[in-house]
């Protein structure tokens, strides 16, 4: 029986019917505690007694009760008199987008308007576990001022984010919101594919309902039609999404691309989340927004972020390929010297989590952003890929590509190029040619060679070994495979700089497999870096060893890891200033990479400014930390300003993200000049007995000893280092950990020995 005017429901007194659906009757009403209209949603008396639809009845209440969104319709109270059951939310005033398409004329710009701001309120649902499994123009709401909301979430599925165990005991209990297996629910002809399958709906499920609702909000028609119930969801599980500009020749391309994506039959083939969404269809209104210019007068844009391409079908064997990909992008398009490419290790720290490209991009001050996904099913390859402009949000450039795995070359190549040439940049015809460089035509050897590339930038010592395999089994089916030779040379380098394994075993190895990359591509830049770094470290051929790494910087303006090793090869030589400046080149051009910051500190320790070295390290910090190089020179530089705690706790810190011994030995010396005497014995003692597992540097065994004051074994040690050709020993006129030493002729004979000229 429907309400009278007057009549009573707990505190609120009903005014008059506003509508009815499946689920009950809507009125307003008014709340006369607090003086306010409302609507007010009852459940028919007749439909109480069924047990399911009081179940999804409450369940609505409680998933719009969890969301606080300016998108979403908000919940101010439920309650229950008698036998009727209600729920009471804010009173709206306008009309459904339902009612607005049957009178006014339809609109893309309006289209996309609605779609953004349901995009938003969906994301917000979403972070709550909450899909809506039900939207459709009835449910969506457009006010007299201007808001948009969404209604009716009476089909939700609600499965709250697990809480802490702390919070078990306060946490809410979840109304269970799944479907059976094999039941459709939904509005035929906004239902997913895996809805009308039966099958459980995700995120993606959402994206497709609205892709629906935009499609239709544009053009006036259905998505997907038919004569009837099932034809129209034939029409949903067979039939390509329809063709936008079919429609409206008017709207742009890219939204015609957005919708498609979001149309795709396979959930892991659209978007896959709401902000994603949300964020396409606004550098579409951008776009539109902004006044129109000639291509010959837009700026060139000379600094970009590839950010992360995310795994969209979220098979863990399969993320080697996104992430390949993503640095395979990276390292072509540092090879134009017009152009400033944010490392890997800067746009790496966004893997995985939900932010906004624009936000990214301007958290990293460049001037694009390239976003988008990748999805690999057995031979099958699905690449979305997208360049937005920062300086205005809109899309320079967008493609959706479905190809074989066979073909992911081909993409790559075209990505690199579209980037390049939407950008503005000017190449020159050697500089078109780079962009392939280095690369194998040979698929199964590429995906080797990305597998490789995956466990080498884990920089454990297993996992750099591990890529090593991959690296060389690449090699195996393509022996022309320059880049393969690149990953071994700078595999091995690691190992031995970081004294992970003995360097006589490494630096050989990773010398020669650069050698052989150049033999193969005499213009790989990306080779002239480790051979450098092998010329300097083993063979301590220093005039050899700069020429190939100004040559790398030459080649390779853009690559902060150049400006990186020319640091380090300036710092062992004691050519401080030359040293940080080159350090600071390389934060110019890569701002937030720790590795850069870090690196600056360690120079800044070695120059004797160990307040600096601090400072600078504490901003590695801020990026990553757990970053072991700040830690260590934070442990170091604070002994050698008597702040002894600070040093012993950082170097503490150092020792678990690393796979190398000396920061073990590096607790060792902190603790002697903290005049800990037996605590540096024993880590020292402890440090000595992993030389039976794994690989000990004697050179920092040598400064251990020499801050014990136990000189005779730190030469000892020395010689054993010399003898091993520790990297280290380049360090012999600047490291201020063996400046016990200095008045001890036998340093002066093994700088001699060494080929390093006396300070």
């Amino acid at each position: 029986m429907a309400l009278a005017p007057g009549s009573r429901l707990g505190p609120y007194e009903i005014l008059s019917p506003l509508g009815e659906g499946g689920m009950g009757e809507v009125y307003r009403a008014r709340d006369r505690r607090l003086g306010r209209e409302v609507a007010i949603k009852v459940m028919p008396e007749r439909l109480a007694a069924d047990a399911d639809l009081v179940r999804r009845f409450e369940q609505e209440a409680r998933a719009v009760a969890a969301l606080s969104h300016p998108n979403v319709l908000t919940l101010f109270d439920v309650g229950r008199e008698g036998d009727r059951l209600y729920a009471v939310t804010e009173l709206l005033e306008g009309e459904t987008l339902r009612t607005r398409l049957a009178h006014a004329a339809p609109s893309w710009p309006k289209a996309v308007e609605v779609a953004i701001a349901v995009a938003e309120g969906l994301s917000a649902a979403h972070s709550r576990g909450i899909i809506h499994r039900d939207l459709k123009p009835e449910n969506i709401f457009l006010t007299s001022d201007g808001r948009v909301k969404i209604l009716d979430f009476g089909l939700a599925r609600w499965e709250p984010p697990i809480p802490a165990a702390e919070d078990v005991t306060s946490a809410p209990t979840a109304v269970a919101g799944g479907t059976k297996p094999g039941w459709t629910m939904g509005t035929i002809g906004y239902m997913s594919p895996e809805q009308i399958h039966g099958a459980k709906a995700e995120v993606p499920s959402d994206l497709f309902s609205l892709g629906c609702v935009l499609y239709e909000a544009a053009t006036g028609r259905k998505a997907f039609s038919g004569r009837t119930s099932a034809e129209v969801m034939a029409a949903v599980l067979r039939d390509a999404a329809p063709e936008l500009s079919a429609a409206d020749p008017e709207a742009p391309a890219e939204l015609s691309r957005i919708l498609a994506h979001c149309l795709e039959k396979e959930p892991a083939e659209r978007f896959q989340s709401a902000r994603d969404l949300a964020f396409a269809l606004r550098a579409v209104a951008s776009a539109a927004a902004s006044p129109k210019v000639s291509s010959g007068r837009r700026r060139a844009i000379e600094s970009i972020a590839i950010l992360p391409l995310s795994n969209a079908g979220g098979d863990v064997e399969a993320e080697y390929l996104s992430d390949g990909i993503t640095e395979t992008i990276i390292s072509r398009l540092s090879r134009l010297a017009g152009l400033r490419v944010m490392s890997r290790s800067s746009v790496f720290r966004y893997k995985g989590k939900d932010v906004d490209p624009i936000a990214a991009g301007r958290e990293l001050n460049v001037g694009a952003v390239v976003s988008g996904r990748v999805l690999h099913r057995g031979d099958d390859l699905v690449i979305r890929a997208e360049l937005v402009d920062l300086s205005d949000g809109s899309q320079l450039w967008g493609e959706h590509y479905k190809r074989k795995m066979a073909d992911v070359f081909d993409i790559e190549n075209e990505i690199a190029t579209q980037i390049s040439e939407n950008l503005r940049l000017k190449l020159s015809g050697e500089e078109k040619q780079s962009l392939t460089r280095g690369a194998t035509q040979n698929p199964e050897a590429y995906r080797l060679y990305l597998q490789g590339r995956f466990h080498w930038n884990k920089r454990t010592g297993d996992s750099i070994r591990k890529g090593i395999e991959f690296f060389r089994r690449a090699i195996e089916v393509d022996p022309a495979y320059a880049g393969a030779y690149v990953g071994i040379a700078h595999s091995y380098n690691v190992l031995g700089f970081h004294a992970i394994d003995k360097p006589l075993e490494t630096f050989p190895k990773g010398k020669a497999a650069a050698k052989r990359a150049l033999e193969i591509d005499p213009t790989l830049a990306e080779a002239r870096g480790p051979l450098s770094y092998a010329l300097f470290y083993y063979d301590w051929n220093w005039p050899e060893a700069e020429r190939e790494v100004l040559r790398c910087l030459r080649e390779a303006p853009a690559d902060s890891s150049a400006f990186n090793y020319y640091a380090s090869y300036l710092t062992a030589l004691g050519r401080h200033d030359e040293a940080i400046a080159n350090w600071r080149r390389a934060q110019e051009i890569d701002p937030i990479a720790p590795v850069n910051r870090g690196g600056t500190g360690w120079s800044l320790y070695f120059a004797r400014r160990y307040e600096d070295a601090i400072s600078e390290a504490e901003k590695a910090l801020e990026m990553d930390p757990s970053f072991p190089i700040s830690l260590g020179v934070i442990g170091l530089a604070a002994s050698r300003l008597s702040r002894h705690e600070r040093a012993i706790e950082a170097t503490r810190k150092a020792i678990e993200p690393s796979s190398s011994t000396r920061y073990r030995a590096d607790l060792a010396f902190v603790c002697a000049k903290a005049g800990r005497m037996e605590e540096a014995r024993a880590a020292l003692a402890e440090v000595q007995k992993l030389s039976a597992t794994r690989y000990v540097s004697p050179y920092y065994l040598a400064t251990a000893h020499a801050a014990l004051g136990e000189v005779d074994l730190a030469f000892s040690r020395l010689e054993e280092a010399f003898a091993e050709r520790s990297h280290a020993m380049t360090f012999l006129t600047t490291d201020p950990n063996l400046d016990d030493l200095r008045s001890d002729p036998r340093l002066a004979d093994l700088i001699r020995r060494v080929g390093l000229a006396a300070p």
